[in-house]
């Protein structure tokens, strides 16, 4: 009987560790977020795409980042590759901007044509769901120490990278994890 049961719980634990990866891979798409624009948006609508989510800001030393995305967007999105512009003000007060402040800046400065949402909290006691989950489930836990936190998804919903901010988004070792998601 002993053996009996080994042999099941050598079979059934791979198969509930994959079970449980597989819901917390596709929570992802279980979030509904507003656009910058205030329509409601299911995330959804990108299952089977690589998605880079980031935190960003319009006040910030890094915010010509915003250059960077937009070049990854234009590159890969043919391709499968999402970009999507989480705007947050947790960090110096650095994105003041109603919505429309940030969309405006973000379309004139840095011609921005992926994905802008509405401005959410990516710390703190009003962390949005999205970032709980971000921080706290996936397998890149931890805080979001400043804007332009970038979090890599595969095809399937997993996180599956996390590049803090001074990695620009164009830096060899995002472009080289990407290509291999999109190949895949």
């Amino acid at each position: 009987m002993k053996t009996l049961l080994a042999l099941c719980m050598i079979v059934i634990t791979p198969l509930m560790i994959a079970h449980a990866q597989d819901q917390a891979a596709s929570r992802l798409y279980e979030f509904t977020m507003q656009d910058i624009d205030g329509q409601d948006v299911s995330l959804g609508t990108h299952a089977g795409k690589v998605v880079l989510l980031v935190n960003t800001a319009s006040k910030c030393g890094y915010t010509p980042q915003y250059a960077s995305l937009e070049e990854l967007s234009r590159r890969y999105a043919d391709r499968g590759l999402r970009v999507l512009a989480f705007p947050a003000n947790n960090f110096g007060a650095q994105e003041p901007g109603s919505n429309e402040q940030i969309k405006e800046f973000c379309a004139t400065t840095y011609d921005v044509t992926f994905p802008l949402f509405a401005k959410i909290s990516v710390k703190g006691d009003d962390i949005h769901p999205l970032y709980a989950w971000l921080t706290t489930e996936s397998p890149f836990p931890g805080d979001i120490r400043w804007n332009f936190t970038k979090f890599l998804i595969d095809r399937n919903g997993a996180v599956v990278a996390r590049f803090e901010t001074k990695t620009d988004p164009l830096d060899e070792t995002v472009l080289q994890r990407i290509e291999e998601l999109l190949s895949e």
